[in-house]
């Protein structure tokens, strides 16, 4: 069976390769990796159950160290800048009716935000400079740069607090969550980097303020993505700067939306007017359906994340005592959709965690 889940980390390259087959076949082919994320991955994920396995004390070290698992992670971060490039192209020079164009952009979404932005939350926090490079990359191709800072330095700071953006908040639908954490989230990675430079010596406004940089490059790489369909097809388009945006608006939605499930309504208690308790792995919901984390690289097994943030996503162990979700990611994205339907079935859970807490 070792080999079999080593192998099943590779199953993220479905998605993006059922958006290229259905954006070829055309017309409600399009629809196949909506399909198959929010409906097929629920379905087998119910059918093969959840998996609470842990791997062996004695053998954690020798797999977290496995390049193996890495090599993963390297190949996805090429990939989807391939593929982010193929998608720009085709939709800016192909003939579309508004269903393909709307199914295709989210479909691409589904793979830069849901695969991507996960890869990129593993790498960047690693020690490694090149695995932080690649985090970054990938962050760039959704325009969504300063999470690199606020996830890192903010989020796992403050998570499950009323001062963190990225935490939802009981009652709170996920439409306001969105907004909150959206500016709140840029605001306090600006503010976060403006701090490390005044304690550096360093100006807010020169070239060492990651936050400029990350602000420019989306806006360049789209420029250049631009440019070179416009050079290439002989005249000016728009289309690849509206892609771009279209489905880097996206893939930071669904991101949002997976921060909207992890944490909704768990709180830490305060120790004393500055000071939380530490995070444990209750403050997180956790998910144990195998197949979805085959494909989301473990980011269910979010307690033990947060837990023990540098570990590697291959060694991410699961809590018996930590709340947990009553199904996968792609089901619970769907329900933080639908706020009536997200309180019915998510309040009762956190009342009667709460209760299991206090008893």
């Amino acid at each position: 069976m070792h080999w079999l889940k080593k192998i099943g980390y590779f199953s993220a390259f479905i998605i993006p390769s059922l958006t290229i087959l259905g954006f070829y076949l055309g017309g409600i082919a399009n629809l196949a990796t909506l399909i198959f994320v929010y409906a097929l991955i629920p379905a087998i994920d119910a059918a093969v159950g959840r998996d609470h396995s842990n791997i062996p004390k004695e053998a954690v070290k020798s797999v977290g160290n496995d390049f193996y698992y890495r090599f993963i992670t390297y190949c996805w971060t090429y990939f989807q800048l391939t593929f982010l490039i193929w998608a720009v192209w085709v939709a800016s020079t192909n003939t579309l009716t508004i269903f393909e164009w709307i199914t295709f952009t989210i479909a691409v979404s589904l793979s830069t935000g849901g695969i991507g932005i996960t890869v990129a939350h593993e790498l960047g926090h690693k020690k490694s400079k090149l695995e932080r490079f690649y985090s970054k990359v990938l962050l760039m191709t959704v325009s969504y740069m300063h999470f690199y800072i606020e996830h890192n330095k903010g989020h796992h700071v403050r998570v499950s607090t009323p001062e963190d953006p990225a935490t939802s908040c009981k009652n709170e639908s996920f439409y306001a969550f969105w907004w909150r954490s959206v500016t709140k989230g840029y605001l306090s990675a600006l503010e976060i980097e403006n701090k490390s430079l005044e304690r550096k010596g360093k100006s807010k406004f020169s070239i060492h303020n990651q936050m400029i940089w990350f602000t420019l490059l989306p806006f360049i790489f789209a420029a250049a993505l631009t440019l070179g369909v416009s050079l290439v097809i002989g005249q000016f388009t728009w289309i690849p700067f509206a892609f771009f945006f279209a489905q880097s608006f996206l893939a930071f939605s669904l991101l949002e939306a997976v921060n909207y499930v992890e944490h909704y309504g768990l709180r830490r208690k305060k120790i004393d007017k500055n000071r939380y308790e530490r995070v444990e792995p209750h403050h997180s919901w956790n998910a144990n359906h195998m197949v979805s984390n085959f494909f989301l690289f473990q980011l269910q097994r979010h307690s033990d994340h947060h837990f023990n943030a540098i570990k590697r996503y291959q060694v991410l162990d699961d809590y018996e005592h930590a709340p947990q979700l009553p199904a996968g990611y792609p089901t619970m994205v769907l329900l933080a959709h639908i706020p009536p339907l997200w309180f019915k079935i998510m309040n009762p859970k956190l009342q009667q965690w709460n209760n299991l807490k206090s008893a």
